[in-house]
């Protein structure tokens, strides 16, 4: 279970990447903070939300919801975390209310490197 739990909480980290960058990156540059401006975090950001889309797109498992749920398996018991971390990412809706949501997200981000672009390849 431990396993599982572990692969649940690296889910949530990303999706707080995904989901969290976007108004750091807003209100960075409101503030004038280089970070927001970084080559490689707006990238990644970027190739971060459009993996969600592509994956939502093309109908495929999440492979961390399908890697936590094949060891899941194994343990019936349902750990502190797990229920916790469950009630903040995973949601009844139908599939294409996700994939709106996730492709209306993309273009939000993609739409932020117009109005506070990337520095080329800058560290700060």
């Amino acid at each position: 279970m431990l396993l599982a739990d572990t692969v649940l909480l690296l889910h949530l980290l990303y999706v707080l990447f995904v989901v969290g960058s976007l108004p750091v990156i807003w209100i960075g540059a409101y503030y004038q903070k280089k970070f927001v401006r970084n080559f490689w975090f707006r990238y990644l950001h970027l190739a971060a939300i459009l993996f969600v889309v592509a994956e939502s797109l093309l109908g495929v498992v999440c492979p961390l919801t399908a890697l936590e749920n094949a060891l899941r398996r194994v343990e019936t018991e349902e750990s502190f975390i797990q229920y916790w971390v469950h009630q903040i990412l995973f949601y009844r809706f139908p599939e294409y209310v996700f994939t709106i949501i996730y492709v209306a997200f993309a273009c939000l981000v993609a739409l932020t490197f117009k109005y506070v672009p990337p520095g080329h390849k800058q560290t700060g």
